[in-house]
């Protein structure tokens, strides 16, 4: 048995607290400072500055090599101040099964990150009402979490998703602050910091070249 391959990455969940029913791996939360900036994923590897955080707000093909071989970057991404914890899609339209297996991807390389000594911030990401039931699982209340809300807001049925879920999510997660990859709608976000939570918003990488908002 000692001789086969760890086709499923399971080393990456060994010592974990497990979810009830999914059994995605419990994360412990970030209740520290805030990124002040951050780097997606994709050009982090060339970077000389390491005082900001590892973003995935990316299309999975650009970062599915850290599932594949999640050895080789862990080196790379310890150098840098934290992680935003790995976004794999979650889009409403694709079969549930994937979807789960998103979630379960995204836990288990975030618990071996902060098994590893870095600094997480779970990523949140749901799609429509049937996700409700696991998309939260594994990250801990009355922390910082992460959402990305590029590519959510431009069109109305998917928009509409988002602003349900992240209610959702304010209600089970209570966190004591979000950062925000893209766009932050007042009609959206304004509700949320009136309850007391923090927003962190950050530009995308097409705001950030191009030097306008993109929704």
């Amino acid at each position: 048995m000692g001789n086969i391959k760890d086709v499923f990455n399971a080393f990456l969940v060994e010592g974990a607290e497990f979810t009830e029913k999914y059994e995605f791996a419990k994360l412990r939360g970030f209740n520290a400072e805030p990124p002040n900036n951050l780097i997606p994923f994709d050009k982090a590897k060339r970077s000389k500055k390491h005082n900001c955080w590892v973003h995935f707000y990316l299309y999975d093909e650009y970062f599915m090599r850290i599932w594949r071989n999640p050895k080789r970057y862990l080196p790379m991404l310890k150098k840098f101040a934290g992680v935003i914890s790995p976004d794999f899609s979650l889009y409403w339209d694709m079969p549930l099964c994937q979807q789960i297996e998103s979630v379960a991807h995204g836990r288990a390389l975030a618990h071996w990150y902060e098994k590893n000594g870095i600094s997480v911030i779970p990523n949140v990401r749901w799609g429509d009402e049937r996700t409700y039931e696991f998309c939260f699982d594994g990250i801990p209340k009355n922390t910082t979490v992460a959402v990305g809300s590029h590519g959510c807001l431009q069109d109305l049925v998917t928009r509409n998703y988002f602003i349900d879920g992240l209610s959702v999510m304010l209600e089970r997660l209570e966190p004591t602050s979000i950062v925000v990859y893209g766009y932050t709608p007042k009609d959206i976000f304004e509700s949320v910091e009136s309850k007391g939570i923090k927003v962190l918003q950050f530009d995308n990488q097409i705001v950030s070249s191009r030097g306008k908002e993109a929704k």
